[in-house]
């Protein structure tokens, strides 16, 4: 990574959206501004609302899939899930550090997730797969645009959660892709 420009705490207007999901009013000097703090807080908030609700989907994908693959996929889906919920907690202590509250109710990661909730009826078998898979290729895509506030603050930590979170959901969207080909 090319060294950036450092960028100074600077002072957020109280009305900014920043302002209002800061966590404290003690001045953070972690070597990185406030107002990259709180961009790169925001943006995490977001690909902690997609987890979840990726979390929650295949969740319920996998207490409801039926079919003749019910068996691989009702196992593929709890490693996912497993995977999925061990994620958040990283993700909400990162956007902790960086002085600045997680959201943590069904409302705020509503809001903020670019997933659309799962579907009130089951879906079959292989749309669950494709829904999932969509809804992989989404989380990366929120991670792939976190990634150049991050390596511009030079925000090392985040850089490389990001980077863990990618790998995991392009690789995970390339394994649910694979069962759709016919």
């Amino acid at each position: 990574m090319a060294k950036k420009k450092h960028h100074e705490p600077s002072q957020q207007p109280p009305s900014s959206p920043a302002a209002v999901v800061a966590a404290s009013k003690a001045p953070i000097n972690i070597g990185i501004g406030d107002t990259d703090r709180a961009e790169i807080a925001q943006g995490l908030s977001q690909l902690l609302a997609d987890t979840y609700t990726l979390y929650l989907t295949t969740h319920n994908f996998h207490w409801n899939v039926t079919g003749p693959m019910f068996n691989t996929l009702h196992t593929m889906f709890m490693a996912q899930y497993t995977e999925l919920w061990n994620a958040i907690d990283p993700v909400a202590e990162r956007i902790r550090a960086l002085g600045h509250f997680a959201p943590g109710s069904y409302a705020q990661f509503g809001k903020l997730s670019t997933l659309p909730d799962a579907p009130v009826a089951p879906p079959k078998a292989l749309e669950m797969v494709r829904i999932l898979a969509e809804g992989h290729e989404a989380v990366a895509r929120t991670a792939r645009r976190i990634f150049p506030t991050a390596d511009q603050a030079d925000d090392q930590p985040t850089a490389d959660l990001l980077t863990q979170r990618l790998d995991v959901h392009e690789k995970t969207a390339w394994m649910l892709r694979a069962l759709l080909e016919e």
